[in-house]
């Protein structure tokens, strides 16, 4: 079963990876930048390895985000580019992991979640979605 596991972020968290504290985050050193990113390709390394790797990346700051909506009166699409709201939780990065059980993914989600950071740092939880092989497991959705 493949899944989308996803780590998020707020235009602050991005700033603070930075060097730039604000009320939400401490700043990072360059250190603790480094240690973050070793301890993800660490991860990465090892996913490959164990074949459960499809894709991952990470993502630019929410700052950085194009919002595209339905064509307005004129007929042309709506597009705005960032800023977004401050405070909000943006997709900071993903993977696509192919793995044999649920148990396993969140086993994944858990290392994933021990990526280091400054003492203060928000933290923000590592999500998993199954990814549909077909629609027809939406009928199967509670709400």
């Amino acid at each position: 079963m493949k899944y989308f596991v996803m780590v998020q972020g707020t235009q602050a968290d991005y700033e603070a990876m930075a060097g730039r504290a604000s009320a939400d985050s401490p700043a990072w050193t360059e250190q603790d930048v480094r240690a973050m990113f070793a301890f993800m390709e660490g991860i990465n390394a090892e996913l490959v390895e164990s074949g459960e790797m499809v894709e991952g990346q990470g993502l630019a700051e929410p700052a950085r985000t194009r919002s595209v909506l339905p064509p307005g009166a004129d007929g042309r699409p709506v597009v705005s580019d960032g800023p977004c709201r401050e405070g909000e939780l943006r997709l900071a990065g993903y993977w696509v992991l192919d793995c044999a059980s649920p148990e396993r993914v969140t086993e994944i989600a858990a290392r994933i979640a021990q990526c280091p950071q400054p003492e203060g740092a928000p933290v923000h939880p590592v999500l998993i979605r199954p990814v549909m092989d077909d629609g027809g497991e939406l009928t199967g959705a509670t709400g």
